[in-house]
């Protein structure tokens, strides 16, 4: 009988197939629109959320709902199944531009400013190290023109 075999024991979520170009703020008390930056590889939702998802739910515990901006990405499910269970994902023309919500089974939640995939990489290096910045409360907007 292997570890995971053992009744007894849980396995932790699977580590993510991609490491996720993200940057989150340390765990403190929140400042600020957004809890860090996200700077996917395309605009494919059900391609880049797997990895995603696996990164915050260290954070976040299980993830129950993700939402997002339609106008941003390319049709997506209603669900996608990642680390073992159903994740909702709700799609809204009003979610704020450039913005990804992370909703958590307990609750919490992760809003993460999105960087468009087609921006140039020196720009969104230093968009995500501010948006992470720990006293950094800037706006969506504010971020990505200082970027």
């Amino acid at each position: 009988m292997t570890h995971q075999d053992h009744p007894g024991l849980r396995r932790h979520p699977a580590p993510p197939d991609f490491t996720p170009r993200l940057r989150l703020k340390p765990k403190a008390p929140q400042t600020g629109y957004v809890d860090g930056a996200w700077w996917p590889w395309s605009n494919d939702l059900t391609g880049e959320l797997p990895d995603l998802l696996a990164v915050l739910s260290v954070r976040l515990g299980a993830v129950d709902r993700v939402l997002y901006n339609l106008g941003e990405w390319a049709k997506a499910p209603a669900k996608i199944a990642t680390g073992g269970r159903p994740v909702r994902l709700d799609g809204y023309r009003r979610q704020p531009i450039n913005t990804l919500e992370v909703l958590g089974v307990n609750r919490q939640k992760i809003v993460l400013l999105v960087i468009p995939p087609a921006t140039d990489p020196e720009q969104a290096h230093r968009t995500i190290m501010a948006a992470a910045a720990p006293d950094n409360d800037a706006s969506v907007d504010g971020l990505l023109v200082q970027g």
